[in-house]
């Protein structure tokens, strides 16, 4: 499922049009993307958390020449499924 095609769902869902439902989604991701920029964490009860990881400074290997190469610590988003999600799944 693509961007349109979610909004579209989203739409008649909720029985709203669906410049409305496209407005809300990019509300909805703006809001997540800024709350995550700022360190945040957003846990929707039966549907899952977002979340920032950090991961460390590391030590790789260029698969192209073999060297070695050092990798800069990063931070990472995460989303981790609710168990309410999982379940509606299994």
């Amino acid at each position: 499922m693509n961007k349109t095609e979610l909004v579209a769902a989203i739409a008649d869902k909720s029985g709203i049009a669906k410049k409305d439902a496209e407005k809300a989604l990019a509300a909805f991701i703006d809001t997540v993307a800024t709350e995550l920029k700022k360190g945040e964490k957003i846990q929707l009860v039966g549907f899952g958390t977002f979340e920032v990881r950090e991961r460390a400074a590391r030590e790789g290997i260029n698969p192209q020449t073999g060297k070695k190469i050092q990798i800069a610590a990063s931070k990472n988003p995460v989303f981790k499924a609710g168990k309410a999600l999982k379940d509606s799944i299994n």
